[in-house]
């Protein structure tokens, strides 16, 4: 039906809204899945403790490699059979996560190498409507739990401005796709937002009740 992806730094509040849509879905009487990155299956979930574990020294082929392989899993056991059966997919990340934080994070690809990887990641998946919560730095930095401890939050304000400065730069190719949002509004002016946009691709899908 329609593949509606979150993304933005750590800290952003996506995880927020993207839980927030899909409870105001299902509340409005629409089938949804909430997944996460990586994550959302057996196989997905390991790769996620592998990924975040602060003890591992995992090199940056090898976790745009891992990232991608727990996305085939979720996106061929998960995504997929629900699309295909009429549900609205939200994906708390997805693909542009990987070319904002592998790609120009850690320098790992060029875009253009990635965006045709992701295509074969996914099986062609592109998502409906992509929200792009931005703040800054600093704001993402005093949302983040202290007590928290992952081998990615780990990485260091360069490393964040880079993964920053590439979202912005994949907003601007892809305008029809990606929808930015200010993440320091209130986050039920956020969520407003979103669900006007989110009805306005139902009416356009013939599928808004």
């Amino acid at each position: 039906m329609l593949l509606l992806t979150f993304e933005g730094i750590d800290g952003s509040g996506k995880s927020t809204q993207a839980r927030l849509l899909s409870e105001r879905l299902q509340d409005a009487g629409y089938e949804t899945l909430l997944v996460r990155e990586p994550g959302g299956t057996d196989f997905s979930e390991r790769v996620r403790s592998l990924l975040l574990d602060p003890s591992l020294n995992v090199q940056p082929f090898a976790e745009l490699l891992l990232f991608s392989a727990a996305r085939a899993q979720l996106a061929a056991e998960r995504i997929r059979p629900a699309l295909e059966a009429g549900r609205i997919v939200i994906c708390d990340r997805f693909y542009d996560s990987t070319t904002a934080y592998q790609g120009a994070g850690r320098g790992v690809a060029e875009p253009e190498w990635l965006q045709s990887f992701h295509r074969r990641v996914t099986g062609d998946l592109v998502p409906d409507r992509t929200y792009l919560v931005e703040v800054d730095l600093e704001t993402a930095r005093r949302r983040r739990d202290p007590d928290e401890d992952d081998r990615m939050e780990a990485a260091g304000r360069a490393f964040y401005e880079r993964v920053t400065e590439a979202y912005a730069a994949l907003a601007e190719a892809h305008p029809e796709r990606i929808e930015r949002l200010d993440g320091r509004r209130p986050i039920d002016v956020l969520q407003a937002t979103v669900w006007d946009d989110v009805q306005a691709l139902l009416d356009a899908s013939g599928r808004a009740e």
